[in-house]
C-alpha cells in the first residue's frame, strides 16, 4: 500500500486535534497565555516568545536531515525557521521563557518527528493563537494592531514547508511525523489546560 501522501498527512493530524487545537483557539488562549494579563504588551510578549522559540529550535534542523530527499527537508526547516525570526523581529516585544511547544521541539532528534512536530503542528497550534490575538486588537478598537496580527497569522499558518518536507519522507517516515505532530499539539494544549487549572479556570468550553 502507498500510504498517507502529504496532504492527507496533514488532513489526519487535523482531525486527530479538532478538539485539542479547537480550545487552544478559544477566547481562553490569552488568558492562559499571559497569565490572566490582558494588556496588549503582554499578548505580543507572548506572541514573541512563540516565535523565537520555533525559530531557535529549528534553526541548524536541515543539517542532519538525513539522506536522499534530505535537500528538500532540510530547506523546508530552513524556510520555516526563518520565517520564524522573521516573524519575531516584526514583533515590537521581547520573548519571554521558552513555551512548552518550544521546548518540546527542542527534545526532538529524528527527522520524521521534527517535521511533524515543527512543521506540521506550529502552523496548526500557531493559526488557533493568532486568531485570538487578531480577536484581541479587533475587541480592543485597534485596528493597525489587529492587522499586524493577521499578517504574522498568515504567515506562521503556512504549511507549505511541512507538504514539501513530508514529500520527502517515505509513507513509514510520514507515519512518524504524523504520530509526532499530534503528539507536539498535545503539548500546547496540555500547557494551555494547565495554565488555566492554576487559576481556577475549566479549560474545556462551556456549553
Amino acid at each position: 500500500m502507498w500510504g498517507m501522501d502529504a496532504a492527507d498527512t496533514i488532513a489526519t493530524v487535523e482531525e486527530a486535534t479538532t478538539t485539542e487545537r479547537t480550545r487552544i483557539g478559544s477566547d481562553k488562549a490569552l488568558v492562559a497565555a499571559t497569565g490572566a494579563n490582558l494588556e496588549a504588551d503582554a499578548v505580543w510578549t507572548a506572541a514573541a516568545t512563540r516565535e523565537a522559540g520555533v525559530a531557535d529550535a529549528l534553526e541548524g534542523w536541515g543539517a542532519g536531515a538525513g539522506d536522499g530527499d534530505a535537500a528538500a527537508v532540510a530547506d523546508a526547516f530552513g524556510r520555516a525557521a526563518t520565517a520564524a525570526a522573521d516573524r519575531a523581529e516584526r514583533i515590537d516585544a521581547s520573548p519571554g521563557d521558552p513555551d512548552a511547544l518550544s521546548s518540546h521541539l527542542d527534545t526532538l532528534d529524528g527527522t520524521s518527528e521534527r517535521v511533524g512536530a515543527g512543521l506540521v503542528a506550529v502552523p496548526l497550534v500557531f493559526d488557533r493563537f493568532y486568531l485570538q490575538v487578531v480577536s484581541f486588537f479587533v475587541n480592543e478598537a485597534d485596528e493597525g494592531s489587529a492587522d499586524a496580527a493577521r499578517e504574522l497569522r498568515s504567515g506562521a499558518s503556512d504549511l507549505g514547508p511541512a507538504r514539501d518536507a513530508l514529500a520527502g519522507l517515505e509513507a513509514s517516515e510520514r507515519e512518524r511525523a504524523r504520530d509526532a505532530a499530534v503528539e507536539a499539539v498535545g503539548v500546547a494544549y496540555e500547557e494551555y489546560a494547565s495554565a488555566l487549572e492554576s487559576m481556577g479556570l475549566d479549560p474545556k468550553p462551556v456549553c
